[in-house]
């Protein structure tokens, strides 16, 4: 027991020595390559056997032949366990050298392919970076999307308002001259489309707070079917100067925590924009039920449906389904009407038909501020009941937000 005790004493000594002098010289080369710490590992391992097994030797009087034997052999392990060594991290630094191209790549071109190859350790990095790339590819192309909306909604702004400057301009100009007739007619319309520029400056705001998410939620208990009312009870005047019929059912004693303001502004841009798109002696349903996960809101038109390429850009910045920028002519020729004002009066002109195709666009950041989704399909003939009997024959406006 006490020459295994000794001989336990000895080796471990002369391992714990090789082993200072492996750690010193690996501090030593910390930052060189791996291939040089997967070496000194092995040398050290294999210094220490050799170490105690010579110490060893020697206190058991081994011969020196015997030594000399035991040393070639442990020599020769090691020689093979050395090339081994080298060939392991020489391989390992091929494979990361490999994976610091392609990293180099996606800096330069944005796109990776993930290889299998090497280590399971770098196989997950190349496979990060590989959803890295994906990522950045989809912010690349949201980005686009945004720039061509910022572009597409200045473009059609500076022309929405210019239009109405030039128009009032000519109409002022006219007033000042004593050249009209019916003053109370030009100054309806001026009115008329102050009012359309005022509202397309608010939905500018409200997209800019959207954008920056600062806008500010109220959130209290809503009863659903008071919103919708009162949506549809503003929108009637225009649906009637439209010939729109405005109907639907929302179940009885339907809640929901939401801000009020925002929900209602939801509603109206949602059937305002149906009733623009909905030809005349046309119907517009709004319909409200309760859904597993919340509540879920309809507003369903006859607009003939939206072109496939197009539904995906239904709720970008400045997207109004025609190529037009202004109002079409019998939308303007009803908003203007026989005195300069549509039936309803001056409230019904052209602020209350045109737009900069921003009013979806606030839908959406709205009802994602409350956390919810809002997406439109298209839909047949609707039968009593609001279910599609043929189609397409308009579309489907669907928000569901949570309880």
């Amino acid at each position: 027991m006490n020459e295994q005790l000794q001989i336990l004493t000895v080796a471990l000594g002369c391992a714990a020595a090789v082993g200072v002098v492996g750690l010193f010289l690996a501090w030593t080369i910390r930052q060189r390559a791996i291939l040089w710490q997967l070496t000194l590992v092995v040398a050290v391992a294999i210094g220490s056997v050799l170490a105690g097994t010579i110490a060893v030797a020697r206190l058991m009087f081994i011969s020196a032949h015997d030594r000399g034997v035991i040393s070639l052999v442990m020599a020769a392990a090691g020689v093979v366990a050395l090339v081994v060594a080298t060939a392991v991290g020489l391989a390992i630094s091929r494979w990361s050298e490999a994976l610091r191209l392609d990293a180099r790549r996606l800096d330069s071109s944005g796109s990776y392919v993930g290889t299998v190859r090497g280590p399971s350790e770098l196989q997950r990095v190349s496979a990060e970076l590989q959803r890295t790339s994906e990522r950045l590819e989809e912010s690349r192309i949201r980005e686009q999307r945004l720039e061509d909306s910022r572009r597409e909604l200045v473009s059609w702004v500076s022309h929405d308002l210019r239009t109405p400057l030039a128009g009032m301009r000519a109409m002022t100009e006219a007033l000042e001259d004593g050249m009209v007739a019916d003053p109370a007619r030009y100054h309806r319309q001026i009115r008329a489309e102050v009012d359309r520029m005022v509202r397309m400056v608010d939905d500018l705001f409200e997209l800019s707070r959207i954008h920056a998410g600062v806008l500010r939620m109220t959130p209290e208990t809503v009863v659903l079917r008071d919103v919708v009312s009162e949506a549809i009870a503003g929108a009637d005047p225009m649906a009637r100067a439209r010939s729109v019929r405005l109907g639907g059912h929302v179940e009885e004693g339907i809640q929901v925590t939401a801000d009020a303001v925002g929900l209602s502004r939801v509603m109206t841009n949602l059937i305002i924009n149906a009733i623009r798109h909905t030809p005349a002696d046309g119907s517009v349903e709004i319909r409200g039920r309760a859904v597993p996960e919340g509540i879920e809101l309809s507003v369903t038109d006859q607009c003939g449906g939206i072109a496939d390429h197009d539904i995906a850009r239904v709720f970008d910045v400045a997207w109004r389904g025609e190529s037009a920028r202004t109002p079409t002519a019998d939308l303007a020729a009803e908003a203007s009407g026989p005195g300069g004002a549509g039936p309803g009066g001056a409230g019904l002109g052209a602020a209350g038909l045109g737009g900069a195709g921003l009013g979806l666009a606030i839908v959406k950041g709205i009802v994602e501020a409350h956390q919810g989704v809002v997406q439109v399909e298209n839909v047949g003939v609707l039968g009593p009941d609001g279910a599609a009997l043929a189609g397409p024959a308009g579309c489907r406006f669907l928000v569901r937000l949570p309880t």
